[in-house]
């Protein structure tokens, strides 16, 4: 590798006082949490809203037309942003993940820096949000009070958006959830503010009081077509990348049912378990994240219990969720989102969400693979899986990937006449 490889601005611990930090909207309510957490670190951080057609067509500016979609839909979104004239451009910076696996994740870093440098860019600094040691110098630093406020914020965020959208499609008042919603975002906000939030007496109680408040809205429960969305993680949550999935099977009358963000953390905290039996490692390390599982797999059961004791739909925990791929598919299939979406399939079908809307970029081969691939076997094993795999790409059309989607729902409407007034639950 040349020394040039390594000549590029880095992000500096100084910087964190001096420069706003812009991050791409991956999931818009996670990360609406997680912008306050790590504003209250210190940080003048900013995740992006830009949306439209036009961040793909300045992605494929700067970017090769077979490079990962969500990749080129992230240097498309920051590319515009720092084009808008919003931001000093001497006093910004830009984060990105890496995940460190075998997925195309662990480059865009490197493809965001060649895009900056081609826009004329390439004095903007890139901080490496990572845990796997890819980019170890990264002036933006991740300790132990941080990782537990930000592990919070994902499991309030699944939780919000869990009860979200079992309840918005059957409010007695239009728009009641997504206000609740939103009040709750406020409330933890303002007390991550004040350092309270993140220990587990805490996280407990304000799980109770979250379920609670959502079981008391008043809902008019009518028959619904339960839809479930799965496929490669930016995908599945960005409204960039899907276009706005989630806006358009409400609009259809569906209720959607969004696997959280905590099953692809603990997918990865597990592979790296899985690796090290498969193909040796420190057991020291091994051991290590099997105690960190078993951590997360405690606070999300009871956040699961406290959805439960108020009648509401709690999702299956992971190490549960985990045990429906035994059979299906191996836990060395791990590049991308691997098992995790077979798996992810499997649990939405067995709890009432038979119809499936696997979104994966065009070309994304564990998508393939993983979703794709997996569909006949799934429709072997539960003959009600209702699937359809929907590519998204610059050159597929919207109007396209919906009509897939409508062709899917006729047969779920279908289903749901056949099955008659049994099928409707009482009214809350």
């Amino acid at each position: 590798m040349s020394e040039r490889n390594f000549d590029f601005p880095r992000f500096t611990k100084e910087m964190k006082s001096t420069h706003k930090l812009l991050v791409p909207n991956m999931a818009p309510l996670h990360f609406e949490i997680l912008q306050s957490i790590l504003r209250d670190e210190g940080y003048d951080i900013e995740v992006l809203q830009d949306d439209g057609p036009g961040i793909a067509e300045e992605g494929l500016k700067y970017v090769h037309n077979d490079t990962c979609y969500p990749a080129l839909l992230v240097i498309g979104q920051f590319i515009t942003a720092l084009k808008s004239g919003r931001y000093d451009l001497d006093r910004t910076a830009l984060i990105i993940t890496q995940t460190g696996g075998g997925c195309r994740a662990s480059n865009y870093i490197h493809l965001l820096r060649k895009a900056l440098e081609k826009a004329g860019l390439g004095h903007i600094p890139v901080a490496s949000l990572n845990f796997s040691g890819l980019e170890k110098d990264s002036g933006f630093s991740v300790t132990l009070p941080l990782l537990r406020k930000l592990l919070a914020a994902v499991l309030y965020g699944d939780m919000l958006m869990s009860l979200r959208n079992q309840t918005a499609p059957y409010t007695a008042v239009p728009g009641a959830a997504e206000a609740l919603t939103q009040q709750w975002v406020e409330k933890l906000n303002a007390r991550f503010h004040v350092g309270k939030g993140t220990a587990e007496k805490e996280l407990f109680a304000n799980f109770d009081a979250i379920a609670a408040d959502f079981a008391a809205l008043e809902l008019h429960r009518v028959p619904r077509v339960k839809v479930g969305v799965v496929g490669e993680i930016y995908v599945k949550y960005s409204p960039l990348g899907n276009n706005h999935l989630e806006e358009f099977l409400a609009s259809e009358g569906c209720e959607v049912n969004l696997p959280g963000l905590l099953g692809f953390v603990q997918y990865c905290i597990a592979n790296t378990s899985e690796t090290i039996r498969l193909y040796g490692g420190s057991g020291l390390t091994a051991f290590g994240a099997d105690a960190l599982l078993r951590y997360i797999d405690r606070l999300e059961r009871k956040m699961g219990d406290a959805i439960r004791r108020h009648g509401l739909h709690a999702p299956t925990a992971f190490l549960d969720m985990k045990k429906l791929a035994e059979g299906l598919i191996s836990y060395g299939n791990k590049m991308g989102e691997g098992w995790l979406l077979t798996a992810e399939m499997a649990e939405l079908i067995t709890t009432g969400y038979e119809n499936i809307v696997c979104a994966q970029p065009f070309g994304c081969l564990p998508n393939h693979i993983c979703g794709k691939g997996m569909v006949n076997k799934l429709r072997a094993m539960y003959p009600k899986a209702n699937i359809t795999p929907i590519d998204y790409d610059p050159s597929a059309t919207r109007v396209n990937q919906e009509n897939r989607i409508k062709l899917m729902l006729a047969v779920a409407r279908e289903r749901l006449a056949d099955a008659g007034p049994a099928a409707e639950p009482a009214t809350v």
